[in-house]
């Protein structure tokens, strides 16, 4: 038998949690959890618990943010009229680069 996998306060998570979204909104998720640098699993029980979202700068954040800003980019083209959820996008980009931006600045 396999030994369990717990998590940082030793609890074994053996339950599923199972839900269906559009695809517009699976896309939504999947880049606010990339750009917070977190698992979905995390990002998902952080929100559940309505916990801050705490991004911590590293390669993988910045990469994940200059991706999204790539695809907002390629969607503005030629575009007269912003869709909410491109705006959505857009606002969590600049909320996670203000973020980064002020915790850069604090430490120097």
């Amino acid at each position: 038998m396999s030994l369990k996998v717990v998590d940082k306060k030793n609890r074994w998570r053996n339950k599923t949690v199972a839900f269906r979204v559009s695809p517009e909104e699976w896309e939504q998720f999947e880049t606010a959890a990339r750009l917070s640098g977190l698992s979905k699993q995390e990002y998902l029980i952080s929100r559940m618990y309505q916990r801050d979202i705490v991004v911590q700068g590293n390669p993988r954040v910045y990469k994940a943010l200059r991706n999204e800003l790539t695809k907002v980019l390629e969607k503005l083209e030629g575009v007269r009229e912003v869709d909410s959820e491109l705006l959505e996008t857009i606002k969590l980009i600049t909320l996670t680069l203000n973020g980064l931006k002020e915790e850069t600045h604090v430490r120097a």
